[in-house]
């Protein structure tokens, strides 16, 4: 199972939102770069980057940024937050990102998301963020009516190759992982990339235990309950 450490970028520093709240949002620091070099040197190979203001505006909004994080380093970056369109897949994956994450355009506008999995497979994933149940859009500003498991079934069908499943309700709150809800998502064949609320060794393993391809840890690597190097130590060890 692989560990991607996350960096969400809000105004150019480094945050972390409690349940995905603007208005209860922790800075780290500012100097992204910094911190997703210090992950590297710690043995990560990949790196979760969202860009919170595109998210909420719907727009690539610190894409300079995010430039200069993939130029600066040798780690997997996959992307997510205001990407809509074509132009902006591309944009990325033009500047090195390898992963492109659509979220609230692909529950908003399904056909597109189908067309763009087709065109693109393992470059593109899906975000999928979970609110009792729901999928919530734009910065889960609003949650929709619609059902996330149904969601993550149909994206499977259409080819989609990677999800990334966030339980909002764990999300930077470091209480744990539903191991039992990933193991569901685990049997739909496809990679499924757990997000919100990873606080132990033992929801890493349990997570990777379960098929799991990859795990996202956010707030508790920057709060100090977590260390990068045993997370990615206790994932290595469910292979052996």
């Amino acid at each position: 199972m692989i560990i991607l450490p996350a960096i969400d970028l809000y105004n150019r520093k480094v945050v972390r939102l409690y349940q995905g709240d603007y208005g209860q949002q922790e800075i780290f620091g500012d100097d992204p770069i910094v911190f997703a070099q210090n992950f590297a040197k710690a043995g990560a190979k990949y790196l979760h980057l969202v860009d919170l203001n595109g998210a909420k505006e719907g727009t690539k909004k610190q894409f300079d940024l995010v430039a200069e994080i993939v130029a600066k380093t040798d780690l997997f970056v996959e992307l997510g937050g205001g990407i809509r369109n074509e132009e902006d897949i591309q944009d990325c994956l033009s500047i090195g990102v390898k992963r492109v994450i659509l979220g609230t355009i692909a529950q908003q506008e399904p056909q597109f998301a189908k067309e763009m999995i087709k065109k693109y497979r393992e470059k593109i994933a899906i975000g999928v963020d979970a609110r009792k149940g729901k999928v919530a859009v734009n910065g889960w500003l609003e949650t929709t009516e619609t059902d996330a498991y149904i969601f993550c079934q149909e994206l499977v069908a259409a080819g989609c190759q990677t999800i990334i499943y966030t339980d909002i309700a764990r999300d930077g709150t470091g209480m744990g992982m539903d191991s039992a809800a990933y193991e569901k998502l685990n049997a739909l064949g496809c990679n499924i990339i757990a997000s919100g609320g990873v606080a132990t060794l033992a929801d890493i393993t349990s997570l990777a235990q379960a098929g799991t391809y990859g795990t996202i840890v956010g707030k508790s690597l920057y709060s100090g309950q977590l260390d990068l190097s045993e997370c990615l130590t206790a994932a290595a060890e469910v292979e052996k």
